[in-house]
């Protein structure tokens, strides 16, 4: 994939601005309103690899693990500086973030399409694409100062081939808009996004039959099946299921909820109109 394929996305998104290198700091009008500002750049130490979690590191990213590492950088510097990343985060990138995304790989079949709603500073889509080289990733974002540093780090880190970044809300990936073609994946992704009800809403759509959703959640993901459960069923998934990944490599082992798109329900999709080889419009 080229940089115009990357970028062309951004660009033709709803109120898209032109991607590519930016000021670093968050100042565009749909940041945040909680965003920290930053005058100075925080040190790319705050990035290194904790010895510690270097066994684990080394068994999640493997032959990518400097991928990996430059991107831990890349976060700890702009990506606290523009807001994506808490400065109290950076030190705990890699445990926090990195290493708990990149657990998830285990529940993603081999040469997936996988689509990462609300993709933020790319977690856990990111990841993913740095720790399996065989999955195509489509990194889905409405904010502008979020995608513009996507593409860039996209590009940083080589991952042109396989990455690709869409900026627009999820409903408008899954029925196109803007003159793009809808799109669909066998796994998508999301974490620290809403709660299970809306967010099955959002990305369900997105699933192709029999494809998943796979949730980042929390302490709090069995209450939210209890509650939310139902809605999922009315959504077209399957029973909502937990899953610890990363048991014996990480501690805590990250929690996925994975939900089973089982049946294909939303709005019908007006057909299009058919012309006559001869071009004349037929009349009954």
């Amino acid at each position: 994939m080229t940089h115009d394929d990357i970028t062309a996305d951004a660009v033709t998104g709803p109120g898209g601005t032109p991607p590519g290198p930016s000021a670093v700091r968050p100042a565009s009008p749909d940041a945040d309103v909680d965003s920290p500002r930053h005058d100075t750049a925080p040190s790319p130490a705050d990035a290194a690899l904790p010895p510690e979690l270097a066994p684990a590191a080394l068994t999640l990213f493997g032959e990518r693990l400097d991928v990996a590492a430059a991107y831990a950088e890349l976060l700890a510097t702009d990506g606290v500086v523009r807001g994506l990343i808490g400065p109290r985060e950076a030190p705990r990138i890699w445990d926090r973030h990195l290493l708990n995304c990149a657990a998830v790989a285990e529940r993603i079949p081999s040469g997936a399409t996988v689509l990462d709603v609300g993709a933020g500073a790319g977690l856990p889509g990111l990841v993913l694409a740095i720790a399996r080289p065989d999955l195509t990733v489509t990194l889905i974002e409405p904010l502008a100062r979020r995608t513009s540093f996507l593409i860039e780090v996209v590009e940083r880190l080589g991952l042109t081939r396989s990455v690709r970044v869409f900026r627009g809300r999820a409903d408008e990936a899954a029925t196109g808009s803007s003159g793009r073609e809808p799109i669909s994946g066998e796994v998508v992704t999301s974490r620290a996004v809403a709660p299970l009800d809306r967010l099955a809403g959002w990305c369900l759509p997105l699933a192709v039959r029999g494809g998943r959703l796979l949730a980042l959640k929390g302490s709090s993901a069995a209450a939210e099946i209890e509650e939310h459960a139902e809605v999922v069923t009315r959504l077209g998934g399957g029973e909502p299921a937990v899953h610890l990944c990363g048991i014996g490599v990480i501690d805590p082992p990250a929690t996925v909820v994975e939900i089973v798109r089982e049946r294909m329900v939303g709005p019908a999709r007006p057909a299009a109109n058919k012309r006559p080889r001869d071009g004349r419009s037929r009349r009954r």
